[in-house]
């Protein structure tokens, strides 16, 4: 798919941002767009790829000097920055599942303020105290994320939790 030169006003409009952004992104060294005879900004495809490059890359968490990085060709430290990245961005999933984990604890508790639900405020009480951090523990298969009862084996709380383990049955 070939496009002419477009306009810094159409390129913009491509990536929905702000022309102020293409032309701080050329400030920053990371977009050379050609200049016609009215020394007016023209982005060809190259251009438009780079743009391309670096909205993805942004949405990712790479910072623009990261980006810079990434878009050089003969940049010496490029693995050590696209590694730092992959390590960051782990890191991020890691802290994305915990709250998605949360919140599915918060959706399904009896508790409308989650801050009142003893098994959510023992999780935190690490936290709280400044003795801990999140906790990075993935909970054992079949477990229930944050409680650690199988899903299966819960009844439901009269605390405000989302269950207890039920009791071991004799058979």
């Amino acid at each position: 798919m070939k496009s002419s030169q477009l306009s810094i006003g159409d390129a913009a409009a491509r990536f929905d941002l702000p022309t102020h952004v293409l032309r701080h992104w050329e400030d920053v060294g990371l977009l050379r767009p050609a200049r016609d005879g009215g020394d007016r900004r023209r982005y060809g495809d190259d251009d438009l790829v780079r743009v391309a490059v670096i909205v993805r890359s942004k949405r990712a968490g790479m910072s623009l000097e990261q980006i810079g990085v990434l878009l050089d060709e003969k940049a010496p430290e490029r693995h050590r920055v696209l590694e730092e990245h992959i390590a960051d961005l782990e890191q991020r999933m890691a802290d994305m599942e915990r709250s998605r984990r949360m919140t599915e604890h918060a959706l399904r508790c009896t508790a409308h303020d989650i801050t009142t639900c003893p098994r959510f405020r023992s999780i935190m009480a690490e936290v709280v105290a400044g003795t801990g951090r999140w906790r990075d523990a993935e909970p054992p298969p079949g477990a229930e994320p944050w409680l650690g009862a199988p899903v299966e084996s819960r009844i439901p709380s009269t605390d405000g939790g989302e269950g207890r383990p039920a009791p071991a049955s004799g058979r």
